[in-house]
């Protein structure tokens, strides 16, 4: 089964990734668990997101 994402749903997945990238990198985290999450998000764009927003640094988030 092919599953393919284009168009809308695309450029806002990849608005989210951007979103979620900027936010890693200006956490206070150390160097090594924004790398993970980077790269997390990266190859697993839609499911990375996801388990960011559930289990990623609380730091500046209410």
């Amino acid at each position: 089964m092919n599953i393919e994402v284009t168009g809308i749903v695309g450029f806002l997945v990849l608005i989210l990734d951007i979103w979620a990238i900027l936010n890693i990198v200006n956490a206070g985290a150390s160097m090594g668990s924004k790398l993970v999450w980077i790269l997390v998000i990266l190859l697993l764009p839609v499911i990375g997101v996801i388990l960011w927003l559930l289990f990623g640094p609380r730091a500046g988030r209410a």
